[in-house]
């Protein structure tokens, strides 16, 4: 059941006339569901020729965009051919592609199209925009898309957004700029509160979830570098406990491989309080104890490590987590727990930003709390900071130092999403 659009997201459907049209801003702001109504418009109403529709991969554009149009029209009107790389709606047949790499480009050479369609359009290198507009080449062709902001330098808010001829603002101000070498694209800029239809509860919790950086891209929509410290909401006061509740899931170990860097590994469980808890921490550094570990001596350190652990609330020694998580360049230690015989071993999510933010979310609602006895991680994150230099040139990446156990922490946490997701309660709240 989908609420009529009202508010900017009707008037954006009205001005989508551009050569290019994209909504960008906020989360849950009515971006997607306005976008693809003007697509489906454009799919029965535009110039004849071919139509492309994109995402970061053919997954997610499955995910976010096919599936919800599948909702909206029904099956027999959206046909999602999977392995065909096409999806035929309204009888028309589009061509599906990912663009996660510089590769993707090649994907659309030769092509001539008559228009398209882009989900998330931050994440494509900027080649494979290129490459898009010189294929959009029959007449009056279009190209909508939507977006989250990303850092002040990235190539979409300089090249494209920045360039715009029509801008309907985040304050609901339209522009329209008389500048002769403005580009024929229409900009829409959307905050979370311009969605109507959310519950107030939802969107009190979405404004809590998000801190900082996140909370100025996501919630206020805002095109702002990533700068200062990352976990911006961690306060030792509140975070770090010295008693633990009982844990009735042990999710993962997740481990962020080392030599002459610290290895460090935390175990990660659920709380009967439904909140996530690090309760231990195994880190060796080989410029401390001045000894390098190979991987079978790690392997049997970990293993010696998790047999002493003790259960909360339990007079039981010994762990055995569900999945044992690993930095996925490490790919020898892989192969060392697996002849040693440890069971659900699996390379970690290294979606750093996406990590990053679900990691945050979770110190924000007071849905993730650590040990004191993990000295590594606690002594790590007041100083996990943005790069600033790599934000300049339109990057988001964290400072690669004094980093590796909140690199295990993020590995931890998104790998196993989907297993401990459904036990948080949607808010929670830090205890004062």
């Amino acid at each position: 059941m989908f609420t009529p659009l009202a508010g900017k997201a009707l008037r954006a459907t009205q001005l989508a006339a551009a050569r290019g049209n994209l909504w960008e801003g906020a989360v849950r702001s009515g971006k997607t569901i306005g976008s693809i109504m003007v697509w489906l418009r454009y799919v029965r109403t535009g110039p004849p020729g071919a139509l492309l529709m994109v995402g970061k991969t053919e997954r997610t554009l499955k995910r976010n965009i096919i599936d919800v149009i599948v909702q909206m029209i029904g099956k027999k009107r959206c046909d999602y051919r999977a392995g065909a790389g096409e999806v035929i709606i309204f009888g028309r047949t589009i061509y599906v592609a990912g663009a996660n790499d510089e590769r993707a480009a090649d994907k659309i050479k030769g092509l001539t199209l008559a228009g398209a369609y882009c989900d998330e359009l931050t994440t494509y290198p900027e080649n494979f925009f290129q490459m898009l507009e010189t294929r959009l080449s029959v007449e009056d062709a279009q190209w909508f898309a939507t977006t989250n902001p990303e850092g002040p330098n990235h190539w979409l808010k300089t090249q494209i957004l920045d360039r715009a001829r029509l801008h309907l603002r985040r304050d609901g101000t339209l522009v329209e700029t008389a500048d002769p070498d403005a580009l024929d694209v229409a900009r829409f800029s959307f905050v979370l509160d311009d969605n109507p239809a959310l519950p107030a509860a939802y969107v009190a919790s979405l404004k809590k979830s998000h801190q900082g950086l996140f909370f100025k891209r996501y919630i206020l929509g805002e095109w702002c570098l990533a700068e200062g410290v990352i976990y911006d909401a961690f306060d030792k006061q509140r975070h770090v406990v010295k008693e633990l509740p009982q844990i009735t899931r042990w999710f993962c170990d997740a481990i962020d491989y080392g030599t002459t860097n610290p290895y460090a590994d935390l175990l990660i469980g659920l709380g009967s309080d439904h909140r996530l808890y690090v309760v231990s921490e195994y880190r060796w550094d080989s410029r401390v104890q001045r000894r390098k570990m190979t991987d079978a001596e790690y392997s049997q350190g970990r293993r010696r490590w998790l047999a002493s652990v003790a259960q909360p609330q339990s007079n039981v020694v010994g762990v055995q987590p569900e999945w044992t998580v690993v930095d996925p360049s490490a790919a020898s230690y892989i192969e060392q727990l697996h002849r040693d015989g440890v069971s659900g071993v699996t390379p970690a999510d290294n979606a750093v930003m996406d990590g990053i933010r679900t990691v945050g979310s979770l110190f924000s609602t007071g849905g993730l709390m650590v040990h004191e006895s993990a000295q590594g991680l606690i002594e790590e994150i007041p100083g996990y900071s943005w790069d600033s230099a790599a934000a300049e040139r339109g990057d988001d990446k964290p400072i690669k130092e004094n980093d590796h156990s909140c690199d295990a922490l993020r590995y931890g946490v998104r790998t196993t999403e989907a297993l401990w997701r459904p036990y948080l309660p949607t808010r929670l709240e830090v205890a004062a």
